[in-house]
């Protein structure tokens, strides 16, 4: 089986499980997937390794645990319930520890190609 026949749920369990080891390592961030054809590409974590407090940096704290994990992956794919007809552009997961509770949100991305969509009809006259 290829990537492009796993449902998008499975390819974002799997990006969840491919990128643990950074999760827990942060305590805030923003995890990405670019999409094209529903199919993940490029995904990532965006995040800040370093706090400033009373102007000294220091390393942010602990990261996610097992069970905020768990949580988040489960929120990412539940969330693609919301996603509606779009097959390109991105997800993004912003998330933080807050005095030990995990706080997401996601944000979809939508995008379009004018050249795809006129190449369907065959002309420009049909549109008008």
């Amino acid at each position: 089986m290829t990537i492009e026949q796993l449902p998008l749920a499975k390819q974002v369990e799997i990006v969840f499980r491919e990128i643990q080891d950074e999760l827990f390592q942060l305590t805030s961030g923003i995890i990405f997937m670019q999409i094209r054809d529903n199919v993940i590409g490029k995904f990532g974590a965006r995040h800040n390794p370093l706090e400033s407090k009373g102007g000294l940096f220091q390393v942010s704290g602990s990261g996610l645990t097992e069970a905020h994990l768990r949580s988040f992956r489960q929120m990412a794919i539940e969330s693609l319930r919301h996603k509606t007809s779009w097959t390109h552009g991105e997800i993004s997961f912003e998330f933080a520890i807050k005095q030990g509770t995990l706080c997401a949100s996601v944000q979809f991305e939508s995008n379009y190609n004018m050249a795809n969509f006129l190449l369907k009809r065959k002309g420009l006259h049909e549109l008008y």
